[in-house]
């Protein structure tokens, strides 16, 4: 078994999940929302982020604007759509069947 591997795999299947809450509270930029979850210890690269981040654009989820930046080029803000807020809202309920069902089973 490729443990680090499969750690890899458990994280990326939470990160549509993540991406949605954090825009749910504010828009952001995909630096930005790479330094959030550095800080949340969910480690992401840029060659991660992106395509997802596109893939929720062309999907409904997300919507975009540019902004000037003082310190470089303009940046991409990322903002939530209401389809969006219904699948963060889906995506919740989910996660804490998930977390539930993990706990029964791991006696935790």
């Amino acid at each position: 078994m490729n443990l680090e591997n499969t750690k890899a795999q458990m994280r990326k299947g939470i990160l549509e999940y993540c991406i949605l809450a954090m825009l749910s509270k504010k828009e952001a930029y995909a630096s930005g929302m790479i330094g959030t979850l550095k800080d949340a210890r969910l480690l992401v690269v840029e060659g991660t982020i992106y395509p997802l981040l596109t893939r929720l654009k062309n999907d409904g989820l997300l919507n975009y604007r540019w902004e000037e930046s003082s310190s470089g080029p303009p940046r991409k803000y990322y903002l939530i759509t209401e389809k969006g807020r219904g699948v963060l809202a889906e995506l919740e309920k989910t996660w804490l069947q998930l977390t539930e069902s993990v706990s029964r089973v791991s006696g935790k």
